[in-house]
């Protein structure tokens, strides 16, 4: 091989290489610029933060791969089995994080849609907290006993979310019992003077007090009144209490279940009752 032929190989393969470190480099500015501007997009639209750096660093990656194909591509390096490698391996991964991209997809919905925020009190999956850490791949409860719960996010959106902060009051529903000998209408005054004097039922909406049921140990009466959402279980237990305590003073009765037996006498075939 003549001095010439070196030449023209080296310029040749001197030229692939500049242009293949060109591609690099000008790719990757350009791919930083997007990502960039794309970020500043969504943060403008107030997305959340954990998200927003994930999903940059995310198309941070597949663009550096789709650069670093294409600079091998020019120096005549043979990119479709690397790009077949990189598509079984893509699968492989897939596969194995299956339920981790389940969390991931279920973090995203969930901080876009916002069915709840840090703060909240929910019930997710059988589990009643407040919402301490939303995450993209968990979200993290504190149950009234201080306890902390970790929920897998693909576990959060396929089960019923009940947020109980979502609104600014909540209705307080009791049923009471009382006996078929008690007077109903003293029965209904009664509880109409405690829930009156109750400094944090709310005047509107009107609290609803009425029969509901003929059971069978029982009449029982729904009393529910409208309070703010903070003081629902305030309100809930001091009216027990409250409705216990009069109803004690009134002399309006809590039925307890019970049977009329009636046996057969061995002898005689008479019937004897018995309470």
């Amino acid at each position: 091989m003549d001095t010439q032929m070196i030449m023209d190989a080296v310029a040749s393969y001197g030229i692939k290489i500049a242009l293949a470190i060109a591609i690099f480099m000008i790719g990757k500015r350009i791919a930083k610029l997007a990502i960039g501007f794309v970020k500043k997009m969504m943060i403008k639209a107030s997305m959340d933060e954990t998200l927003t750096s994930f999903a940059g660093n995310i198309m941070y990656g597949l663009s550096m791969a789709f650069i670093v194909i294409a600079a091998l591509s020019q120096l005549g390096v043979d990119t479709t089995s690397l790009a077949a490698i990189l598509a079984a391996a893509g699968l492989a991964i897939g596969l194995a994080l299956q339920g981790s991209l389940s969390n991931f997809a279920s973090g995203v919905l969930i901080i876009l849609f916002h069915p709840f925020k840090i703060g909240d009190w929910v019930d997710i999956a059988g589990v009643a907290g407040t919402v301490e850490e939303i995450s993209i791949f968990t979200t993290v409860l504190t149950t009234g006993d201080n306890k902390q719960v970790i929920i897998p996010n693909g576990t959060v959106t396929s089960n019923n979310i009940i947020n109980n902060s979502t609104k600014p009051t909540r209705r307080v529903d009791l049923v009471i019992g009382v006996g078929y000998d008690d007077d109903l209408k003293k029965v209904k005054k009664v509880l109409t003077k405690i829930v009156e004097k109750h400094d944090l039922i709310l005047k509107e909406p009107a609290t609803k007090i009425a029969v509901s049921e003929l059971a069978e140990n029982s009449v029982n009466f729904v009393v529910k009144p409208w309070v703010k959402a903070g003081d629902y279980w305030t309100v809930h237990a001091d009216l027990l209490e409250e409705i216990k305590l009069t109803f004690d003073k009134e002399g309006i009765s809590f039925p307890y279940p019970q049977r009329d037996v009636h046996i057969i006498g061995e002898n005689t075939g008479s019937l004897k009752k018995a309470a």
